[in-house]
């Protein structure tokens, strides 16, 4: 193989990539005709595109190759001197940053994931630190000596939107007094605000994100949701100004932010700042760069091993029947390995469990369902796993372990953010606590269910509690879409025996569902069961559940707001 050969197929990865990346904009640019037309559908239908492109371009790239290289395909020599030669390509290339994870992932297709180490795959960036120059101005700086009103009506003015609207004065009046009530009218007189140019978009939703600058150069973050009327005319519909609730919108539990973003790693290190407690991955996976992030979770992750010494061990919690999941106590994440045998009641394969994940990664999520990174062939040093550990994986997943002397190999797994699992948060909360964790609970359900999203396995044991005290849903082996389920009213007893028998006296479907019986199951402590009653009663009639799947088949999508009702300006019956 010649110099000329390895620069060929290094110009062709990265062509492969331009390509990608370009179908990903094209999308992506999209996200403002779907919003001010409302085609909530296509929004739906765009998000899972945008997914599908990456794999489907590595795919192309790595055929391509092998028909390049014809017997030389496997040479891991070779690959490494095409990576030296990518490495030229990306030097003034403003994409560098996600370029390398695609090479990454290039080189894994062809090497089903085996043979991994710094010296052929991009573990490190090879320009860390380095952030490319934007192609255009990424943000906008408004200032005004004629104070906040004018300053925001500037903003709104040269916002992107075609749309009219609604109210302007309104709503500039609302968001200068929430911020003069959060940090004072002499403040905000002086204050300048800086915007990012693009609006980010999810769902029915966009959002203008910027931070403001106080004069004793205090940074605050700014996010203004705007939604659109009945009639097709704009409205902005809440106000957030502190880090927490911002960070709730870029939430690991939300679908991915649509933003155009042609040079992504001057944007991650714009948000990073807004958002202090949000690592590169998350960044990155929350404006669509996906497998990029699951690149910098990983870098992330080694970073951690380095400057920690606690061994990985079991998670605390009910054992699920599907999947082993193991944590390190010092790291927030978990993670989960597909079991060789299922329990009997599980009629499923490891081919539907990982099925059932991509489906998860590929809808709305709506703040409810963790999203997850899926790794291959990843590494652990023995050492640091615990003989329990060892012990339970040797058992439920031989045929996902490789161990050596020194190494733990697991050839699939999950990583997931870690959580309290619900049944034992609630075991310990106390009143005001548990209230507001069944109350969660049942809107975990109820916005899933809007979604197109039946959990099938609702034990509290499947949901977990985060840091800001949202419950999430975080087990999929048995989700089914809504628009799949029965769901019926238990006929009454023919005869009083038929209470008695152990045996239901009615026929049941493969996909029918008796809502009646979620009591039984769910509610067995007392204090749960009359909070639940109090607060989600519904849950119980087959009646609400028939009446979503009927708003689903129409077409109609309900709002799920990513911050508490009391961030909203203007409520929610003004706009039905």
């Amino acid at each position: 193989m010649t110099a000329a050969m390895e620069q060929l197929v290094a110009h062709s990865i990265l062509q492969g990539f331009d390509a990608m990346y370009g179908r990903f904009l094209d999308v992506t640019a999209g996200a403002q005709d779907r919003f001010e037309n409302q085609d909530w559908l296509s929004v739906h239908q765009a998000l899972k595109q945008r997914i599908n492109f990456y794999d489907h371009h590595v795919e192309l790239v790595s055929r391509q190759i092998q028909i390049m290289l014809g017997r030389q395909y496997a040479n891991r020599e070779f690959l490494t001197a095409v990576k030296s030669s990518y490495e030229d390509l990306l030097l003034d290339y403003p994409r560098y940053d996600i370029a390398e994870s695609f090479f990454n992932s290039v080189y894994c297709r062809i090497f089903e994931h085996r043979d991994i180490n710094r010296d052929k795959l991009f573990v490190h960036s090879s320009q860390t630190g380095r952030i490319a120059p934007y192609p255009t101005a990424l943000t906008r700086l408004y200032q005004s000596e004629n104070g906040p009103h004018y300053l925001f009506e500037r903003m709104m003015d040269e916002t992107p939107f075609t749309l009219n609207w609604e109210d302007k004065s309104r709503d500039i009046g609302l968001i200068v007094a929430r911020l003069e009530d959060e940090f004072g009218a002499p403040a905000m007189q002086k204050a300048r605000l800086e915007l990012i140019k693009e609006p980010f978009y999810r769902n029915k939703a966009a959002y203008l994100i910027g931070r403001l600058l106080l004069e004793n150069n205090t940074q605050i973050p700014l996010v203004l949701p705007v939604l659109t009327t009945e009639n097709r005319q704009l409205y902005v519909d809440a106000c957030l100004c502190h880090v927490d609730d911002v960070s709730i919108v870029f939430g690991f539990a939300r679908s991915y932010f649509m933003v155009y973003a042609p040079a992504p790693a001057a944007l991650v290190r714009f948000l990073s700042e807004l958002l202090p407690n949000k690592t590169h991955a998350e960044l990155y996976t929350a404006i669509g760069c996906q497998k990029h992030g699951k690149t910098e979770l990983y870098r992330e992750f080694l970073h951690h091993l380095e400057h920690s010494d606690d061994k990985f061990e079991l998670a605390p919690g009910i054992k699920g029947m599907v999947m082993s999941v193991f944590t390190l106590p010092s790291y927030g994440f978990v993670f989960k390995v597909i079991k060789d045998k299922f329990a009997p009641q599980k009629e499923m394969n490891r081919a539907t469990v990982k099925e059932k994940y991509q489906l998860v990664k590929e809808h709305d999520r709506v703040g409810r369902m963790a999203d997850t990174q899926e790794y291959r062939n990843f590494s652990f040093d023995r050492s640091r796993f615990s003989d329990t550990l060892l012990e339970e994986l040797k058992r439920e997943a031989p045929s996902s372990l490789i161990v050596t002397d020194k190494e733990i190999m697991i050839k699939h797994l999950y990583i997931e953010r870690r959580m309290i699992p619900f049944n034992l948060y609630i075991e310990q909360a106390n009143d005001e606590d548990l209230r507001h964790a069944v109350d969660e609970y049942g809107k975990a359900i109820k916005q899933l269910a809007a979604a197109n999203i039946f959990p099938g396995d609702m034990l509290f044991k499947n949901f977990g509690v985060t840091r800001h005290k949202r419950v999430v849903f975080y087990d999929y082996d048995e989700i089914s879409y809504m628009t799949e389920i029965n769901f019926r009213r238990i006929p009454p007893p023919r005869f009083p025996e038929d209470e008695l028998s152990a045996e239901p006296w009615y026929s049941v479907g493969t996909n029918d569902v008796f809502p009646e019986e979620f009591r039984t199951f769910l509610l067995i402590n007392p204090k749960v069961r009359q909070l639940f009653d109090e607060l989600h009663s519904d849950l119980f009639d087959p009646g609400y559940w028939q009446h979503l799947q009927s708003n689903i088949q129409q077409g109609q999508f309900e709002d799920v707001f990513p911050y508490k009702e009391k961030h909203r300006l203007i409520r929610a019956q003004n706009h039905s």
